[in-house]
């Protein structure tokens, strides 16, 4: 087990808010995630923790994707109504691929799809039917639990599909890079903002792969226990248990020309190649306003 790294002096003086973060338990037992329109729905069992979020906002300067695994950075958009998905089709892949590269630095970056998510109340909405629903463009709620939306298996094939499908005549990479570029458009505070562990702190304690079912509706209980063939190569995050060692930050009052990006896996473990992360409630700001942001996946690739 690796050894959380000290505080830095600028780290200690940093305001701390108490805030409960959901984490899987430890334990045997099966764990997937459902997702239908405007919910999700998670197998196994998840209790809430008492942990210190920092905000790191005052000192953004200071975090380093290659370090904490997230940073943040002034990226205005061009897009004016993230509700419009045309609008949203037509520019933000796009931008997203332009502003990733900047950040790290990538000869070859690729949007892989974009999700808004939201603390207004969704249930009528996920009341819905819905036939052919697919993962990416609506709107579901914010996460609910710390976790990382791939794990190792399923970032890797990720990165080799996506190479292979975009550049099928180039001579392989030798690095790849699936990270997250998310950004909160609704006015601030935001009462549900996210949530960024330190990725050198990740790795105490447990952790299981959480595999990723999109459903039209939610199975019963039984159904959702059977086995299912294949699932070892389906899509799957990895989600931790609670550690007291895992050290955790956010970014308060973010604007709309702010945008963070953050890792869920790098090829390269000479660096920090991770980066748990989940939604809080904020009760600092008891008049935040309701938290509307939009993230988008990407892969970068060095050759």
């Amino acid at each position: 087990m690796a050894t959380a790294p000290a505080l830095d002096d600028i780290e200690q003086s940093a305001r701390a808010v108490r805030a409960m973060i959901r984490y899987v338990d430890e334990g045997d037992f099966l764990t997937r995630r459902y997702v239908s329109q405007g919910k999700e729905m998670n197998l196994g069992t998840y209790s809430d923790h008492e942990v210190m979020v920092r905000d790191a906002m005052p000192i953004r300067d200071h975090f380093h994707l290659d370090t904490h695994g997230f940073r943040i950075a002034h990226q205005p958009s061009a897009v004016r109504d993230f509700h419009d998905k045309e609008q949203v089709e037509a520019i933000y892949p796009a931008e997203v691929e332009r502003h990733v590269a900047e950040l790290t630095g990538a000869p070859k970056v690729l949007c892989r799809g974009w999700m808004i998510r939201t603390s207004a109340d969704l249930s009528q909405r996920a009341q819905e039917r819905v036939k052919g629903y697919t993962h990416s463009g609506g709107i579901q709620p914010p996460a609910g639990e710390a976790h990382i939306d791939v794990n190792t298996a399923t970032a890797r094939r990720m990165a080799d599909a996506t190479y292979a499908q975009r550049f099928p005549d180039a001579p392989g990479y030798s690095r790849y890079l699936v990270g997250s570029y998310w950004r909160a458009f609704s006015p601030p505070p935001q009462d549900m903002p996210l949530a960024l562990c330190d990725g050198r702190t990740s790795f105490a304690g447990e952790e299981k792969s959480n595999t990723l079912f999109v459903v039209d509706q939610f199975p019963d209980e039984e159904t959702a226990h059977q086995p299912v063939p294949g699932e070892d190569e389906m899509m799957a995050a990895t989600i931790p248990s609670y550690h007291p060692d895992h050290r955790w930050w956010y970014f308060s009052d973010m604007t709309a020309d702010d945008a963070l990006i953050f890792k869920f896996n790098d090829s390269d473990r000479t660096r920090t190649w991770r980066c748990p992360h989940t939604a809080f409630h904020d009760t600092s700001f008891p008049d935040a306003n309701i938290r509307e942001s939009i993230e988008a996946r990407w892969v970068a690739f060095w050759e």
